[in-house]
């Protein structure tokens, strides 16, 4: 079926214009109209999130558990729609939408099977000690407890698992927190669309119609007033490091500071050890251009260094990767914005001194082509600007003159969501060297393999120090990211009839 937007917010339940329009931009296809969001309507979601919470927030496990199986349902009645609507918006291919969507409805049943084992709650019980001396023990009880309304933010890069009922959604909500989506104007009908899923869930299960709403659009004014209202407890996002960094600041410095759980990029370097490029180096690089170029390297895993050792075999590895990357024709990036960023960010690592061009490109409008550069290790640790990310198809080689070097580039590294070593059995011993440097790093680090894709699962990990993400202790994929969402409360010396559902 085909969709055709009406442009409207979803505030509790009600779908709402405004005067002022804004138009999306689609990488083809129609363009259409979408209200811009206002201060007035930040508040009415709000309000209306504070008012679900008092009874989502203390509904059944088994209740939620419904309404997100509900939420992914509803999803996939609508996956035609969804896939040719974010298709014309983003410019991703049909496969791409089609599997992200697959896993936005995942997420949804995993958080959904997750929450009804109950493991998530870290159930505790010290029982009363009235004997004890010199003092007696109370009877104490622990469970984790949803915080309130949480708002999340849309991602540029993932118009479906990362943005409006993605993995921040989902997990809030199997918490039992009420969620006010921001939606990313890169994608309005793609996230409309997702919105009137969530909302014909909301009537098919009778949840209060505040516990999602979706504002669109709007000036930095809208997205300001979100993190500071103060019915809001918590946000989600994903996206650049100075976005995020500045609602990171906004909020700290509210009256009541919240936890801001920002996702922000990385470099996500390669550590290639000597025997496995010795061995396979031409696979590595073929690899690597294969992972450098999924999706116009629009990943916030997209792996952007590879730290090499310098020889024969390193050259062979350059030679490998540029070889492959001269093959990739030029690919539809998500925004105008990206596309002209990432031009910005070739010029200037290809500015930078010591830099050799291996790949330069021409990037016309909201096309990329890949960019390749080498640079001696000694030249990168002396220059910061080597070490940003530049979101795009874009790789960095750093040449170590030995292990030494190799190691130091490894601590200097900033924060990283993931770190790579490839090696094989002979590499074991420099493997344990840097393995202790590089998990003070990263939140995933992998052997031999790429870190673009990331598993939705348990034990996974999207998540690392800062600049990656705002809060090392958290993580955006996997069931672990409830946590964000709930504080630990103590009740002492509670009757049984009183205290929640899930301790009693």
């Amino acid at each position: 079926m085909t969709f055709t937007p009406h442009g409207k917010h979803l505030i509790g339940g009600d779908w709402i214009g405004t005067e002022e329009r804004f138009l999306s931009s689609p990488a083809h296809g129609a363009a259409h109209g979408f209200s811009v969001g206002t201060l007035a309507l930040v508040d009415a979601a709000c309000q209306a999130a504070e008012e679900a919470f008092w009874s989502y927030g203390y509904s059944s496990r088994e209740a939620r558990a419904a309404f997100l199986n509900a939420i992914a349902d509803e999803i996939e009645a609508r996956a035609e729609a969804i896939t040719e609507i974010g298709t014309q918006e983003t410019g991703l291919p049909e496969a791409r939408l089609q599997g992200e969507r697959g896993r936005t409805t995942g997420q949804l049943r995993l958080f959904a099977e997750h929450i009804l084992k109950g493991d998530y709650l870290d159930r505790r019980h010290d029982k009363a000690l009235p004997e004890r001396q010199p003092l007696p023990r109370p009877d104490l009880k622990m469970v984790q407890r949803p915080i309130g309304p949480v708002a999340v933010f849309g991602a540029s890069n993932f118009p479906l698992a990362f943005s409006t009922a993605g993995g921040d959604t989902a997990a809030a909500l199997a918490a039992g927190c009420p969620v006010v989506v921001k939606g990313h104007s890169a994608h309005p009908g793609t996230g409309e669309i997702v919105a009137e899923a969530v909302h014909a869930a909301i009537a098919k299960t009778g949840m209060h119609p505040g516990v999602f709403s979706l504002i669109q659009g709007g000036n930095r004014e809208v997205g300001t007033a979100v993190v500071q209202h103060p019915l809001i407890k918590a946000v989600g996002f994903t996206g650049s490091l100075s976005g995020g960094r500045a609602l990171y600041d906004l909020c700290a410095a509210r009256p009541e500071p919240i936890p801001f759980f920002g996702e922000l990029g990385s470099v996500n370097p390669m550590f290639l050890l000597p025997e496995a490029v010795r061995a396979r180096g031409d696979a590595i690089g073929k690899g690597w251009a294969g992972s450098l170029t999924m999706g116009a390297g629009q990943f916030c895993t997209n792996p952007g260094i590879a730290v090499v050792l310098e020889g024969a075999e390193a050259d062979a590895f350059v030679e490998a990767a540029r070889a492959a990357l001269s093959e990739t024709g030029a690919q539809v990036m998500l925004t105008d914005g990206i596309a002209e960023a990432y031009r910005r960010g070739a010029d200037v690592m290809a500015s930078q001194a010591g830099v050799q061009d291996l790949i330069t490109s021409m990037c016309d409008r909201r096309e990329a082509k890949p960019f390749l550069f080498k640079v001696a290790a000694a030249d990168w640790l002396g220059n910061h600007a080597l070490s940003e990310e530049v979101f795009g198809p874009l790789g960095l080689v750093v040449v170590a003159k030995d292990v030494a070097e190799m190691e130091r580039v490894a601590r200097s590294l900033a924060g990283q969501l993931t770190t790579t070593l490839h090696m094989d059995a002979g590499d074991a011993d420099l493997a344990r060297r840097l393995l202790p440097v590089l998990e003070r790093k990263a939140g995933r680090i992998l052997a031999n393999g790429f870190p673009t894709g990331v598993e939705v699962a348990d034990s996974m990990v999207h998540g690392g120090p800062y600049p990656a993400s705002t809060n090392f202790g958290a993580t955006s994929v996997g069931t672990l990211s409830i946590r964000r969402f709930l504080r630990p409360v103590c009740y002492q010396n509670m009757p049984d009839g009183v205290l929640p559902a899930d301790l009693a």
